[in-house]
């Protein structure tokens, strides 16, 4: 999706043009690795293209103006831009902390597959399970602040988790291995 503006949130531009990448392998949620490059020839028309770097399939589109913005348009979205900066901000922030919250939460939910979980403590799982509520709790709120703290009390009560999963996969990895 190509957006045109100054706003923190997609809501908040105006859309240019939609296209799509075919052809891009599944990957997990982060991992994708796309280029994107924009370039405006003299005549304003507008060229983006968008490549997947592992198999270098690549789709392009170009985005001719349509119709102009006048210089009062411009600067009426340069000052809105600048009254809803802090807003906007607040709403990136909080969004970034929830798709942070996310992933963790995904994580926590595949650990409870692996055999490091039945190493914790019953304690230990008691806090893990705390944590997580404490989360979800303050996951759909407005103060990014709250969920990364509930994110970073999540992480804490996982750590004896993290490291028995990683001792796991090292027993795994050098078994059968002469050191």
């Amino acid at each position: 999706h190509v957006l045109q503006g100054e706003r923190e949130l997609v809501k908040d531009c105006r859309s240019l043009a939609r296209f799509d990448l075919k052809g891009i392998a599944p990957s997990p949620a982060g991992m994708a690795r796309i280029e994107v490059r924009f370039l405006i020839d003299a005549n304003g028309i507008l060229q983006v293209t968008a490549r997947d770097l592992r198999s270098g399939r690549e789709q392009s589109v170009e985005v001719k103006p349509s119709y102009g913005l006048t210089d009062e348009q411009v600067e009426a979205m340069i000052l809105e831009s600048y009254e809803k900066a802090e807003e906007d901000f607040k709403a990136r922030q909080v969004r970034e902390a929830r798709v942070e919250a996310d992933t963790i939460l995904a994580a926590v939910d595949k650990a409870r597959s692996n055999p490091a979980w039945d190493a914790l403590s019953d304690e230990e799982r008691a806090a893990v399970d705390l944590a997580v509520n404490q989360l979800q709790m303050v996951y759909h709120g407005a103060d990014h602040l709250l969920i990364r703290s509930a994110i970073e009390q999540l992480d804490a009560a996982t750590r004896t988790l993290a490291e028995n999963m990683m001792n796991t996969a090292v027993r795994d990895a050098l078994k059968g291995s002469r050191i």
